[in-house]
């Protein structure tokens, strides 16, 4: 199917959804924690038929900790991922984000086809079932947060924002921070967090390699290529409605019958009687709604009509 067909189905504001899965999913822990492990991302269950994991460990929070903290966070994902989405238009977002959904899915899968080749010991020890119930929490949305933090880091690099709300820092430092940690985590961690965060952040990848040519095309010249293409399309909207305003107006001057009083013609209401009325001077047409109600016109009169 042609990608132009797919736009349509795009989904506005893609940010606040996600948040909405977030409170849901807060809610799901703070009433029963232990329902959460039916919500995980785990291979194994969804091969015996828990196939709605693909979708649940979506609703799995990226944190649990201090409330007001967890307020924040989502509230700068959230500014984020509508500026991203203003920035890049609502389809783009829509295929970065649920990339990185895509490829998370992916890498549970590669996860656990790595663990039956090199890890298959403790598959032994554990129990399948078990081991694989142990490894799903590595694969959450957090991951995909930070694909969104770091792809907005590097459209915005030199926006500033207030570090600890009192120290202004450009985003582009958050950004090399936030990689640099990343890639520690993935030298520190053991091999299926290694692969969730290589998973979780290919779209990232993409986004930054992405060209024609093959050569790495700037987040800026993205940015500006987006803003250009918007203005482009108002643009043409507006010359659309100018010849279509054209258009009616001309329309309008070809009319057979016209209303005296209203000025209303057949190209209004084609169902619409006009009648000449033979008691005015000259010939003067009037619509149905005012054939009986008008002011005859005589040479007395002649330049002014009203409705009687």
């Amino acid at each position: 199917m042609n990608k132009l067909n797919l736009r349509k189905y795009a989904i506005p504001n893609l940010s606040l959804v996600l948040i909405i899965c977030y409170a849901f999913g807060y809610l799901i822990q703070y009433i029963n924690p232990a329902f959460g492990d039916y919500l995980t991302l785990n291979p194994y269950a969804i091969l015996h038929g828990q196939i709605w994991r693909v979708i649940s460990w979506i609703l799995v929070p990226p944190g649990t900790g201090n409330i007001f903290f967890t307020v924040i966070m989502l509230y700068f994902y959230y500014s984020i991922g509508t500026t991203l989405e203003r920035t890049w238009g609502t389809w783009n977002y829509n295929v970065y984000l649920f990339s990185g959904f895509l490829f998370t899915v992916a890498g549970a899968f590669a996860v656990m086809g790595y663990a039956y080749l090199f890890d298959d010991l403790r598959i032994s020890a554990y129990g399948a079932a078990e081991y694989f119930r142990l490894i799903a929490r590595a694969f959450s949305t957090y991951y995909v947060n930070m694909s969104i933090f770091l792809a907005f880091a590097a459209t915005y690099p030199d926006m500033q924002v207030l570090l600890m709300f009192l120290i202004p820092i450009r985003v582009k430092w958050l950004g090399i921070l936030e990689a640099v940690m990343l890639a520690y985590d993935a030298v520190v961690s053991p091999y299926y967090v290694r692969i969730a965060i290589f998973a979780s952040l290919l779209n990232f990848l993409i986004f930054w390699l992405r060209s024609r040519n093959l050569r790495r095309l700037s987040p800026k010249e993205i940015q500006r290529r987006a803003a250009y293409k918007k203005s482009a399309q108002r643009g043409e909207a507006q010359r659309t409605r100018t010849v279509i305003d054209a258009q009616n107006a001309f329309r309008k001057m070809q009319y057979r019958h016209r209303c005296c009083i209203c000025g209303k013609t057949e190209l209004d209401n084609p169902d619409e009687e006009f009648r000449f009325c033979s008691k005015c001077a000259g010939n003067r047409e009037y619509c149905s709604e005012h054939l009986y109600t008008h002011v005859h016109v005589t040479p007395e009169n002649e330049g002014g009509q009203g409705e009687s």
